[in-house]
Protein backbone atom coordinates (compact mmCIF):
# COMPACT_ATOMS: atom_id res chain seq x y z
CA UNK A 1 0.00 0.00 0.00
CA UNK A 2 1.36 3.36 -0.91
CA UNK A 3 1.92 6.07 1.68
CA UNK A 4 0.06 9.33 1.15
CA UNK A 5 2.18 12.41 1.65
CA UNK A 6 1.18 16.04 1.94
CA UNK A 7 1.04 16.67 -1.84
CA UNK A 8 -1.27 13.69 -2.41
CA UNK A 9 -3.59 14.73 0.42
CA UNK A 10 -3.76 18.29 -0.95
CA UNK A 11 -4.72 16.97 -4.39
CA UNK A 12 -7.45 14.75 -2.87
CA UNK A 13 -8.76 17.71 -0.84
CA UNK A 14 -8.82 19.92 -3.93
CA UNK A 15 -10.79 17.27 -5.87
CA UNK A 16 -13.29 17.01 -3.01
CA UNK A 17 -13.77 20.79 -2.92
CA UNK A 18 -14.34 20.82 -6.66
CA UNK A 19 -16.83 17.94 -6.48
CA UNK A 20 -18.90 19.02 -3.48
CA UNK A 21 -18.22 22.74 -3.27
CA UNK A 22 -16.78 24.62 -0.32
CA UNK A 23 -20.18 25.11 1.35
CA UNK A 24 -21.31 21.47 1.21
CA UNK A 25 -18.00 19.93 2.24
CA UNK A 26 -18.49 20.38 6.03
CA UNK A 27 -22.02 18.93 5.83
CA UNK A 28 -20.73 15.98 3.81
CA UNK A 29 -17.92 15.36 6.30
CA UNK A 30 -20.42 15.51 9.19
CA UNK A 31 -22.76 12.99 7.47
CA UNK A 32 -19.79 10.72 6.75
CA UNK A 33 -18.72 10.85 10.41
CA UNK A 34 -22.25 10.02 11.61
CA UNK A 35 -22.46 7.11 9.19
CA UNK A 36 -19.13 5.72 10.41
CA UNK A 37 -20.21 6.03 14.07
CA UNK A 38 -23.49 4.23 13.35
CA UNK A 39 -21.67 1.50 11.45
CA UNK A 40 -19.19 1.00 14.28
CA UNK A 41 -22.00 0.87 16.88
CA UNK A 42 -23.94 -1.75 14.92
CA UNK A 43 -20.90 -3.95 14.34
CA UNK A 44 -20.06 -3.79 18.05
CA UNK A 45 -23.64 -4.80 18.87
CA UNK A 46 -23.41 -7.75 16.46
CA UNK A 47 -20.15 -8.92 18.06
CA UNK A 48 -21.73 -8.71 21.52
CA UNK A 49 -24.77 -10.72 20.37
CA UNK A 50 -22.50 -13.36 18.84
CA UNK A 51 -20.49 -13.62 22.06
CA UNK A 52 -23.66 -13.92 24.15
CA UNK A 53 -25.07 -16.58 21.83
CA UNK A 54 -21.81 -18.56 21.93
CA UNK A 55 -21.77 -18.41 25.73
CA UNK A 56 -25.40 -19.56 25.91
CA UNK A 57 -24.69 -22.48 23.60
CA UNK A 58 -21.65 -23.49 25.63
CA UNK A 59 -23.67 -23.64 28.86
CA UNK A 60 -26.77 -25.26 27.32
CA UNK A 61 -27.11 -29.00 27.58
CA UNK A 62 -26.83 -30.85 24.31
CA UNK A 63 -30.11 -32.03 22.87
CA UNK A 64 -30.23 -35.76 22.26
CA UNK A 65 -31.96 -36.50 19.01
CA UNK A 66 -34.36 -39.41 19.01
CA UNK A 67 -33.72 -41.83 16.20
CA UNK A 68 -36.29 -41.66 13.44
CA UNK A 69 -37.51 -44.91 11.92
CA UNK A 70 -36.12 -45.49 8.48
CA UNK A 71 -38.53 -45.71 5.58
CA UNK A 72 -38.94 -49.20 4.15
CA UNK A 73 -36.10 -50.03 1.85
CA UNK A 74 -36.98 -50.26 -1.79
CA UNK A 75 -35.59 -53.27 -3.58
CA UNK A 76 -32.58 -52.67 -5.72
CA UNK A 77 -32.73 -52.83 -9.49
CA UNK A 78 -31.20 -56.29 -9.47
CA UNK A 79 -33.78 -57.57 -6.98
CA UNK A 80 -36.67 -56.13 -9.01
CA UNK A 81 -35.24 -57.66 -12.19
CA UNK A 82 -34.90 -61.06 -10.50
CA UNK A 83 -38.50 -60.87 -9.23
CA UNK A 84 -39.78 -59.93 -12.69
CA UNK A 85 -37.88 -62.81 -14.29
CA UNK A 86 -39.30 -65.25 -11.73
CA UNK A 87 -42.83 -64.00 -12.37
CA UNK A 88 -42.29 -64.18 -16.13
CA UNK A 89 -41.08 -67.78 -15.97
CA UNK A 90 -43.96 -68.72 -13.65
CA UNK A 91 -46.49 -67.19 -16.05
CA UNK A 92 -44.94 -68.92 -19.03
CA UNK A 93 -45.06 -72.31 -17.34
CA UNK A 94 -48.67 -71.80 -16.28
CA UNK A 95 -49.68 -70.81 -19.82
CA UNK A 96 -47.78 -73.57 -21.57
CA UNK A 97 -50.04 -76.61 -21.70
CA UNK A 98 -49.51 -79.78 -23.66
CA UNK A 99 -51.22 -79.98 -27.06
CA UNK A 100 -53.61 -82.71 -25.92
CA UNK A 101 -54.76 -80.56 -22.98
CA UNK A 102 -55.97 -77.81 -25.32
CA UNK A 103 -59.65 -77.75 -26.24
CA UNK A 104 -60.48 -78.88 -29.76
CA UNK A 105 -61.94 -75.51 -30.65
CA UNK A 106 -58.76 -73.55 -29.77
CA UNK A 107 -56.08 -72.24 -32.12
CA UNK A 108 -52.66 -71.40 -30.69
CA UNK A 109 -54.03 -71.63 -27.17
CA UNK A 110 -56.76 -69.03 -27.76
CA UNK A 111 -60.38 -70.21 -27.79
CA UNK A 112 -62.37 -69.61 -30.96
CA UNK A 113 -65.20 -67.12 -30.97
CA UNK A 114 -68.70 -68.27 -31.97
CA UNK A 115 -68.30 -66.67 -35.41
CA UNK A 116 -65.05 -68.53 -36.01
CA UNK A 117 -66.70 -71.80 -34.96
CA UNK A 118 -69.55 -71.17 -37.41
CA UNK A 119 -67.11 -70.47 -40.26
CA UNK A 120 -65.10 -73.59 -39.51
CA UNK A 121 -68.16 -75.84 -39.51
CA UNK A 122 -69.52 -74.47 -42.80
Amino acid sequence: MSNFGVPELLIIGLVLVLLFGAKKLPDTAKALGQSLRLFKKETTKLHEEDDARAAAQATAQPVVATPQPLPPATPSVEDRLRLLEEENSRLRTSQARPADARPADAVNGAPLSQAQKDQGSA
